[in-house]
């Protein structure tokens, strides 16, 4: 019985120095520089604003002149919005060495790789490599070269880096761009991490579930799926039957009702802690889908995976699998 008491009493005082080591901030950390992209909407947007009411000197890149202006009018004097597209490197080049100006010998001491797009999804077969390529040129590739160009300035600082993955970087629930995408954040992630630990800087990787976002408009995505079915081959649209993308679009609504995380202030708490706490998280699993389904299923066997994502699949017209 002592035994298991002492064991108990263990496990207690582990996960109390845990807490109490999870609350540890950084000091001295108001007026210092922060980067953000992605900030026209979403979780970028009401980052920008949370962090510049903490006192963080902000630069949200937008990719339009309105989502900037909007968030200008919104925020104090001390934020600075600037256009950056991270697909167009000469703008990357370019923002950064704005930055390089603005922060001088100080550096910079965050930076969050937010921007990110869906893409169109759906079945491979219906897709070409331009349905591909968008999502990955901005979710991976842009990511990679923002990064690249304001490393020097974060290394200065010794500063974070905050990449927002998904939990599409650890399961593959549809087919398009945006989880190969996210799957490549990670690998990205992970070896950054470990590259710049010698430096003093740390990589964190945030992975949230689905939140109502911009990017998750079921009216938007439904609208892209019926594009691409009306330029289907007839033979592809005989092999997925009729009122195929409706009775996907049921199915789909179905799930985002029960997984579906209305407020987004997790996603930019998370941001906050990997920015400001003495030991951030490698990784932030964010929502109730992501923490109680999704990370969960990443990790069981594929035959487990495929049996209960098929499930939530439209039977086909034409099929070979019975």
């Amino acid at each position: 019985m002592l035994s298991y008491i002492l064991i108990f009493l263990g496990i207690v005082s582990l996960w109390w120095h845990w807490r109490a080591r999870d609350r540890m901030k950084v000091p001295n950390l108001t007026g210092k520089y922060i980067f953000i992209t992605g900030c026209d909407t979403g979780f970028g947007n009401r980052a920008a604003k949370i962090f510049d009411k903490k006192g963080f000197r902000v630069f949200a890149s937008c990719l339009t002149e309105a989502g900037a202006k909007e968030l200008k009018a919104v925020t104090s004097k001390q934020l600075q919005t600037v256009l950056l597209d991270v697909r167009d490197s000469d703008s990357v080049k370019n923002v950064a060495a704005w930055v390089k100006a603005e922060v001088q010998s100080e550096g910079l001491w965050g930076l969050v790789n937010n921007a990110g797009i869906m893409g169109p999804s759906g079945p491979t077969d219906w897709l070409d490599i331009d349905h591909f390529r968008e999502p990955i040129e901005v979710n991976l590739i842009g990511l990679i070269n923002v990064t690249i160009n304001m490393l020097p300035l974060i290394k200065k600082a010794k500063g974070r880096i905050v990449n927002v993955s998904s939990v599409g970087g650890r399961l593959a629930i549809s087919g398009g761009g945006y989880f190969p995408s996210k799957f490549g954040v990670e690998g990205f992630n992970d070896s950054l991490r470990r590259d710049m630990k010698a430096f003093g800087v740390k990589v964190c990787c945030i992975r949230p579930g689905l939140f109502k976002t911009s990017l998750t408009n079921p009216a938007k995505i439904l609208k892209e799926k019926e594009v691409i079915w009306n330029k289907l081959p007839l033979d592809i649209k005989k092999q997925y039957g009729d009122n195929f993308v409706q009775k996907d679009a049921v199915k789909k609504e179905k799930v985002s009702k029960i997984c579906l995380n209305e407020d987004i202030s997790p996603v930019v708490q998370c941001m906050e802690h990997a920015l400001t706490s003495l030991y951030p998280h490698t990784h932030y699993v964010v929502g109730k889908d992501a923490k109680w389904f999704w990370n969960p299923l990443s990790r069981m066997p594929a035959v487990i995976q495929d049996f209960l994502l098929l499930r939530n699949r439209v039977e086909l017209a034409v099929s070979h699998t019975k």
